[in-house]
This record gives structure tokens, sequence and C-alpha cells, in this order.
């Protein structure tokens, strides 16, 4: 009976020691093999830094994924490119120097490449990102902190009759997890998370464990102040606050502005004067300065449109590299300086999905520059569509991040070859692909412009091989009314479409019309003022009825 009593005292006093004896057990902590780890909010990073203090470097992937998801390092040239709200920067590894806004500047330290890795110096970087690096002389962790960030800040408890006794970190929150440090009482750790009856604590040198709560108390939290951006370029704007522009298409030679009616209202000109001639970059100027001279007269401001050519193989080549699309970029900025132009108007259609990124890239390049010389940055983009060429490459959101205005083409609904006839752009089509914009890629409104169109589609059906054979011709807008008049058609109003419509038969062929008029123009300007967009453009100059003018003047100012 008192073995069998001894033997449940032995078990009782085993059981007791394994669940409520901590370890006394120590373990060196360690960084899982890096020799310069890197933390963030208590997360170690998969790399390590090299370097310390002032040439301090850290992995292009962290500081990509930290401070700018936006930076890119391009393979091709060897060059990291970083692009901020007004400077273009340029960093080639090994050389000590860089080039801010295409003007040279140097620095004290290299980018390096070291086991395939690249490291960015990190001086340079403080005065574009505001962080703080916290280097440990002890271990030479990093601990990276933010502006905006917070930390939780922790002070181990202090034992007044017992000034020696130390405070285990454990490696988990176990007592029985191995203590990786004693802490003195009164130390500062941060704290990253909270347990039931565990913090999860880092120490100054980058080690991380946990203290129970008993031992630990929360002392105060620190507030990384945000930092205060520069003043955003404000784009010269109308007085009116809207913006009224047409395009003006320039085939080979600009047009005589002496023989244009008058036009109310309009402020700003887009003559398509600038095309990319090559893959290389170069580009083909038609620009006119008597015609700039004409629009000044009339206080309308000139935003060259440049083209793509609409040339996706050129194109390609034309954004692959650094040195190419600032090409591109100079003499755009050398013809805005040479022609006194107030903006640039960027028109790149069928480009290939895979240069989404690149042209992305261009603009974020681009703007900036023209920025510095006081120049208006505006992009055309098509409605959303499952169109690789027509649509998908557009970044519609990361591009309204850059630049001053977006032209929303919402026009095509129904183009030249479409296999049936329809609208060009009917207004629940035109309003659902604005709204699009707005909410699926936060395109502000203050941003957003509707372009409308000043044409229309004559189309043709007729039976061939018992088949509905459809062709169409793009015309003025009044070109309808000639055989509206001669037939006495009556034009009848589609409200599925918001416009009206005529249709008319030429012997076995049926003519079919939705036109584009007063009714159809003052529905698209309601839109405008429905969601209170940045105003209207138009395509094209000459070919509306001239008192177009008036209405869109009367509804901008409204």
């Amino acid at each position: 009976m008192l073995v069998l009593a001894a033997m449940i005292l032995s078990a009782a006093t085993v059981f007791y020691w394994y669940q409520y004896v901590p370890t006394s057990r120590h373990e060196n902590p360690d960084f899982n093999g890096l020799e310069k780890p890197v933390f963030y909010r208590g997360v170690m990073l998969d790399q390590s830094a090299i370097g310390t203090q002032e040439s301090l470097k850290l992995p292009f992937t962290t500081v990509q994924e930290l401070l700018d998801p936006t930076m890119i390092h391009e393979e091709a040239t060897d060059s990291t490119i970083i692009t901020t709200q007004d400077k273009v920067i340029r960093l080639r590894t090994s050389q000590l120097t860089g080039m801010i806004n295409e003007k040279p500047f140097d620095l004290k330290f290299p980018l390096e490449k070291s086991n395939d890795v690249l490291y960015l110096p990190m001086e340079p970087l403080k005065q574009l990102y505001h962080f703080e690096l916290r280097e440990s002389p002890d271990t030479g962790a990093v601990i990276l902190v933010k502006d905006s960030d917070t930390i939780t800040w922790g002070k181990t408890i202090g034992y007044p009759n017992k000034p020696d006794r130390t405070i285990p970190m454990r490696s988990g929150p176990l007592i029985k997890a191995p203590i990786l440090a004693e802490l003195n009482q009164q130390a500062d750790v941060m704290i990253w998370a909270v347990e039931p009856d565990w913090f999860k604590v880092q120490l100054t040198n980058g080690y991380m464990g946990y203290i129970q709560k008993k031992h630990l108390m929360q002392d105060r939290t620190e507030s990384i102040p945000e930092q205060k951006l520069p003043p955003a370029f404000v784009p010269a704007r109308p007085i009116n606050g809207k913006l009224n522009l047409t395009w003006e298409q320039v085939v080979t030679k600009t047009p005589d502005p002496a023989q244009f009616p008058p036009m109310p209202g309009l402020n700003v000109v887009s003559p398509t004067w600038f095309h990319l001639a090559d893959g290389e970059g170069n580009l083909k100027n038609l620009a006119d300065p008597a015609y700039v001279k004409w629009a000044h007269s009339q206080n309308i401001q000139v935003w060259g449109l440049f083209s793509n050519g609409f040339e996706p193989k050129q194109t390609t080549e034309a954004l692959a590299t650094y040195d190419k699309r600032m090409k591109m970029i100079k003499q755009l900025l050398s013809f805005a300086q040479l022609y006194s132009l107030q903006g640039i108007n960027i028109d790149f259609e069928n480009v290939n999905l895979k240069d989404k990124d690149n042209l992305v890239q261009f603009v974020r390049e681009m703007v900036p520059l023209m920025h510095e010389q006081g120049l208006t940055v505006s992009i055309d983009v098509t409605p959303k569509s499952t169109s690789e060429n027509w649509s998908m490459f557009y970044d519609r959101k990361a591009l309204a991040e850059s630049v001053d205005y977006m032209m929303l083409m919402a026009y095509d609904e129904h183009w030249a070859s479409s296999p049936i006839a329809g609208s060009v752009a009917s207004l629940p089509w035109a309003e659902k692909s604005l709204t699009r914009i707005l909410q699926e890629d936060s395109v502000p409104p203050s941003k957003l412009i509707l372009s409308v169109p000043f044409y229309t589609r004559v189309w043709t059906e007729e039976r061939v091989n018992g088949k509905t054979k459809v062709s169409s011709r793009a015309v003025f807008m009044d070109n309808p009314q000639k055989a509206i008049e001669e037939k006495k058609l009556t034009p009848q109003y589609l409200p599925e479409a918001g416009q009206n419509y005529v249709e008319y038969e030429e012997g076995n062929k049926r003519i079919r019309i939705w036109l584009e008029d007063e009714v159809s123009m003052k529905a698209r300007m309601d839109l405008i003022k429905k969601y209170d967009l940045a105003g209207v453009a138009s395509w094209r100059r000459g070919y509306e009825n001239p008192k177009i003018w008036s209405l869109i003047q009367q509804a901008l100012n409204e």
C-alpha cells in the first residue's frame, strides 16, 4: 500500500513539474542563417542587407515590396528606375553617377550585385521616401520603419526586492520553450502580437521571442509622423473649370484656321502632330507654328497629340527600354518648347497586351518631366472590353494616378466593319463605359473627360445569297440631313439608344442611320453633368454642325 502511495505521489510530482515548472534550458538566438537580417513590423524578410551605416544597402526586392512597388529594374540596360510625383531617377549598377530628371548627380555608394541579388544604397533613397533604418550595432540586424507606422512598446516589470532577477524571453509561447535571452528589469521591447498569456516581442537587436504577460507591461505607442508630400502639379485649367477640347486631325498639313467657323466655348485643341516613326523612338513631326499662333490668339490652349501610329510591333520596340522611352519624351519636350504648347495628349492604340506595364512606365517617366515644364499630360483610353489590343492593354487605374486627364473615347460601339448595324455610341453604352472606369478603376471624375463623336455611320444592309450583308461609311454629322430632306423622312427617337434614328430603302438595300445631332449631344452633356466629369472632348473638328458648339458651351457653363 505504501509502495502504491509513493508511486502515485511520484507521478503527481512528475505531472506537476511537466505542467507548471518552467524550463531553464537556454538556446542561442539566431536569424535562420541570415548575416544581416531585415525586419518590418516584426517579420523577418527573406534576404539580408549588406554594408553598414551610411553604406547600408537593401535588396531591390525588399525596397520594391516595402517602399515603392512601381520601382523597376530593367535588365536590358541594367538600370533601376524610380518614378515619383515629380522625379524620374535612373541608377545604373556599379556606377557612381545617377540621373534625376535627366540631370546627373553623384552617389557615395553604387548599386551592387552580389550572388545575383541587386542591392540599392539607402542614403539617396531617404531623399525620396520617408523611412528609418534602425541598425543594431551588436547583431547588425536592421529594423525598417515607415512614416505613419505605429510601434507598441512594452517594458519588463521591476522587482525592487530582487534587483538581480531577469525576465526570460522564450522561443515560443510556452514555459517549456527554450530561453533565448534573459532581459533586465525595466527593459524596452517592441510588442508585435498578443496571445492569451503571452506577448510576441522583439528586442532592438532584432531577436524575437515571447514573454509572459505577467512579466511585461505595455508602456507607450510610438507613432512615426507622416511626411508631407510636395504640392501636386496643378494643370492650367480653363476659366470656366470644365474642359472643352477638340481633336484636329492632321494627315499631311494642318488646315488653315482662317477657314474655321466660330467655335464658342472651345478652350483646348489637340492637333495630331506627333507620331512614332520607328521602334527606336524617333518621332515624326507635323506641327505648324501658325496654328499655335491662331489658337493662342483665341485663348485656346494647344495640347499636341502623340500617337504610336497604331503599329503594335514598333510600339513594343520603342517602349522596351528606358533609353528609347526617354528619347521619345525628350523629343516631345523639345517640340512643346519649340511650339509653345501647353500640353501633350497621348494616343496609343492597337498595343500588344504584353506592353501594358511598359506603357504605364512610359507615362510615369514622362509626366514628371512634362510637369517640370508646366505641361499638362492627358491620355486617351477606350471603353473596357475583352479585346486585348483595343482595350485590355490599358491599366487605367495606374495611368490615372500619373496623368492630369484621361479621355474616354466613348465611340465605335459599332465599328466600321461591325457584322451588325448599330449606333456609333448609344447613350446607355456610353454611360456604362464611363461608370465602369469610375467605379472599377477608381479614376476621379475630376480627371475623366467624356470623348464624344462628331460623326456617325451610314449603314447599308442587303441580302446576298440568302444572308444579310452589312457595310458602313463614316460621315459628317450633317450628312444624313440631305437624305432626310430629300426623302421627307421623320427621325424617330429610340429610347434604347438615346438618339434619333432614320432608315429608308434604296432598291433592295436598307439604309440605317443612328443620328448624331443636338439630341444625342445634349444627352452626352447631361452625362458629364450627372457624373461631374472634367469636361468633354470631341472627334473631330470639322465633322460637326457649327451650332453644336453653342450647345456644348451652354451645357458646360451650367
